[in-house]
């Protein structure tokens, strides 16, 4: 059962340290697809919520956003914390009202979702000038999905993913978090190339309350992968990953992707074959102005 509950707040924007957007915005706090390695769980630390991550949702609402015209050309990041694209939002619709305001304005509109109900608002999206959207997939084994979120499904998610990118908006398939030895990239990229812009990639970062929830997952049922995981996410070795940021980078050079590390920040034209951005080395990164391809 969900907890859903209204709430009236003062600013629906935030300015942000992301190295994605001068802005970010949250239509909701919480979030009902329940990722059970969600690192926006901590969340909760700041909105008092007593129930488990993924079981309460506040609907936000907010005033008129004024003077609009201090946006044009701002980059707006749509779901950081949560996403906007929640079952939810087929009722509340909070999401389509932002957007509704945000298109009075020259905006550089980003969006991160694991839902394919963003397609409703297509037609609204495409009046923007510059959009760029992103769906999280980490596996196609719709069995591993399920034991992680209540989200959209794998295919329901990269059918969404090819509509946009046919209709000329910016495409970005993100394959977070990598488990070992369970997510196959490759097999993800080879699914994806021909109908998205960027491919980023990112590994699971256990940390805060999900960390023992994931590791007995897998000690029950991947118990042949268990010492791997403790070797990384016990015992603090780092090898997995740069093997793998090795393996992805000949991989990408054999079938001619462009390969980076930790900074997508170079100009990539739409219709290039996509860019891979390796973002493994989470310390690494540091803000940098983008200069993203948002579409056509």
């Amino acid at each position: 059962m969900i907890v859903i509950k209204e709430l009236n707040v003062k600013n629906v924007l935030t300015k942000s340290n992301l190295p994605v957007c001068d802005y970010s915005a949250n239509p909701y706090v919480g979030c009902t697809h329940g990722c059970r390695y969600c690192y926006a769980s901590f969340m909760k630390r700041f909105t008092g919520h007593e129930e488990n991550w993924g079981t309460f949702l506040d609907v936000k609402y907010w005033p008129e956003i004024k003077n609009l015209n201090k946006l044009d050309g701002k980059e707006i990041f749509i779901g950081s914390v949560t996403d906007p694209y929640l079952p939810e939002e087929a009722e509340y619709r909070r999401t389509r009202a932002l957007l509704e305001d945000l298109r009075k304005c020259n905006v550089k509109l980003s969006i991160s979702t694991k839902s394919n109900l963003i397609l409703r608002d297509l037609d609204l999206l495409k009046s923007f000038r510059s959009v760029r959207v992103a769906w999280s997939v980490n596996t196609l084994d719709e069995n591993f999905r399920c034991s992680m979120d209540r989200a959209s499904s794998i295919e329901d998610r990269l059918s969404a993913m090819e509509i946009f990118h046919k209709e000329g908006i910016a495409t970005t398939c993100f394959i977070s978090p990598i488990f070992p030895g369970i997510t196959d990239a490759k097999a993800i990229i080879e699914r994806v190339k021909n109908f998205c812009n960027y491919i980023w990639l990112e590994n699971l970062n256990l940390r805060g309350t999900f960390k023992a929830d994931i590791l007995n997952f897998i000690k029950d049922e991947y118990p042949d992968l268990f010492p791997l995981y403790d070797l990384i996410y016990n015992k603090g070795d780092l090898s997995y990953w740069k093997d793998a940021e090795e393996d992805i980078r000949a991989y990408a050079s054999s079938i001619g992707l462009p390969y980076i590390i930790n900074d997508d920040s170079i100009e990539h034209p739409f219709d290039s074959p996509p860019l891979i951005v390796n973002y493994f080395y989470h310390s690494k990164i540091k803000k940098n102005r983008q200069r993203l391809s948002y579409g056509r």
